[in-house]
């Protein structure tokens, strides 16, 4: 597998959990939580986004 499609895994991977943990911490009202769901979430994209990135670079 090469890196650009390990990059995007891991970006759609930490995605899903941001995403997990954002909605958890809304519902249990837990601000901290919600932001490092955000967080987490948007580190994902980025990931992802270099993967694609380094895939049509040739990388």
């Amino acid at each position: 597998m090469s890196q650009s499609t390990k990059d995007q895994v891991a970006g759609a991977i930490h995605q899903a959990k941001g995403a997990v943990k954002e909605q958890v911490g809304h519902a249990l009202n837990n601000p901290n939580l919600e932001a490092e769901g955000q967080t987490e979430k948007l580190a994902g994209k980025v990931q992802k986004k270099v993967g694609e990135i380094e895939k049509v670079l040739g990388k």
